[in-house]
């Protein structure tokens, strides 16, 4: 199987959005990763409601919502609402981790929980069972346009190795810095998903872009 490609949409034409969704449901892109900041939790402020609501009415592919947000448990009924299709929160966000994957899975969405640079995978050992698939940054998370963070390919593989030795179907997400080269050693490493931005949106020919991760 190719790996998944979620580009990036923080990292989209914002004076001529429609053009891009419409690119994205052209491309053999699986889904399309939304980065929502409130400043607070992340130092930076990306998009709300208002915007999402064109997004998810223009966009026919599945979203992958990313909540760089505290409490994100407040928001969880909205998303729903929006149509989206899985929901990212931060380990480091959340107080009572496993109700709000709990909440996740029963408004019928799939729960994801992320991991900053600094989180060791460990920490998910008693909350991997329940998720469907763990975000790892490979940036710090806020802003687009990061260097990627080299020891992310270690923490790929043990995550990798924590959900083969429990018999697991948990995916893999990364995201920041991804390109061809990083994107590469990623899946080799044992990354199911890749969010692309810059890698995506930045190229001459984007639909070629997101067939060249994919076919990594």
């Amino acid at each position: 199987m190719s790996v998944l490609v979620s580009p990036s949409l923080l990292s989209a034409d914002f004076g001529n959005l429609r053009k891009d969704l419409e690119m994205i449901n052209r491309s053999d892109a699986d889904w399309l990763h939304l980065d929502i900041m409130d400043g607070v939790f992340v130092p930076n402020i990306s998009f709300g409601f208002p915007v999402l609501k064109y997004v998810a009415k223009y966009c026919t592919k599945p979203l992958d919502v990313h909540l760089m947000i505290v409490q994100p448990e407040k928001f969880l009924t909205n998303f729903k609402e929006l149509g989206a299709a899985s929901v990212n929160v931060h380990y480091e966000a959340c107080v009572h981790l496993h109700r709000t994957i709990s909440q996740i899975h029963e408004l019928g969405m799939k729960a994801a929980v992320t991991l900053n640079p600094s989180t060791p995978v460990s920490v998910l050992d008693d909350i991997i069972q329940d998720v469907d698939m763990v975000l790892l940054m490979t940036v710090n998370p806020g802003f687009g346009g990061q260097k990627f963070i080299e020891h992310s390919i270690e923490k790929v593989r043990k995550l990798r190795k924590m959900i083969d030795e429990r018999g697991l179907k948990t995916l893999i997400e990364v995201d920041g810095g991804v390109n061809i080269e990083t994107g590469k050693r990623l899946v080799e490493a044992g990354v199911d998903v890749l969010v692309a931005g810059n890698a995506v949106f930045g190229a001459t020919d984007q639909e070629a872009a997101i067939r060249s991760l994919r076919n990594l």
